[in-house]
C-alpha cells in the first residue's frame, strides 16, 4: 500500500502529537498534514498554553503548511492545501471545518466521533456542505478506540484532579 493511502501509519501520527497535548494538560487531540506522501505540519492542542481559544490543532497545523508549501517556491501560493490529507484524532469542530474548507484541504481523515461539537458528521456535515464552494473527502473511525481512549483517560484524569 502506497504511504499516501496508510491512514493507520498518518493517524499513529496524529496520535503522537495527541500524547504530547495530553502530557501538557491540554485536551489530547493530535494532528499530522500529509502532501505528497511527506508529513509537511503536525500539531496539537495548545489553547491552555497559548491562552489562545483559536489554538486548536488543526488550525496551528493549517497554518504551518500552508507556510511550508508557499516556502516551496511557488510564488502564487495563496494558503491552499490543495492535494493535502489531515489527519485528526477527533472529529473537527465548526471552527476548524471552516477552516479547512476555507483552505482547499483534500482529504480529512479522523479518528473519533465529537459527539457534542462535530462539524464533519455528528452535529453538522460543514466539510462536505453542498452550499459550499469546497468539500472534502472524509473517512471516519481510523484507530477511533485509541483516539477515544486517550480523551476518556484525559477527562477522567482531570476529574480526579479536581476532586
Amino acid at each position: 500500500m502506497p504511504i499516501e493511502l496508510n491512514h493507520e501509519y498518518f493517524m499513529r501520527e496524529a496520535l503522537k502529537e495527541a500524547k504530547k497535548a495530553f502530557d501538557k494538560g491540554e485536551v489530547p487531540v493530535g494532528v499530522v498534514i500529509v502532501h505528497g506522501g511527506k508529513v509537511i505540519a503536525r500539531a496539537f492542542n495548545q489553547m491552555e498554553m497559548l491562552h489562545d481559544p483559536t489554538a486548536h490543532a488543526e488550525m496551528i497545523a493549517i497554518t504551518q503548511a500552508a507556510d511550508y508549501l508557499k516556502s516551496q517556491g511557488d510564488e502564487k501560493h495563496r494558503g491552499s492545501l490543495e492535494k493535502a490529507s489531515i489527519y485528526v484524532t477527533l472529529e473537527p469542530c465548526p471552527m476548524c471545518a471552516g477552516a479547512l474548507v476555507m483552505a482547499h484541504c483534500e482529504n480529512l481523515i479522523y479518528g473519533t466521533k465529537d459527539l457534542k461539537a462535530g462539524a464533519c458528521g455528528s452535529l453538522y456535515n460543514i466539510v462536505q456542505d453542498d452550499r459550499l464552494n469546497h468539500r472534502l473527502n472524509v473517512i471516519e473511525g481510523v484507530l477511533a478506540d485509541e483516539s477515544k481512549f486517550l480523551m476518556q483517560d484525559f477527562f477522567k484524569t482531570l476529574r480526579k484532579e479536581k476532586r
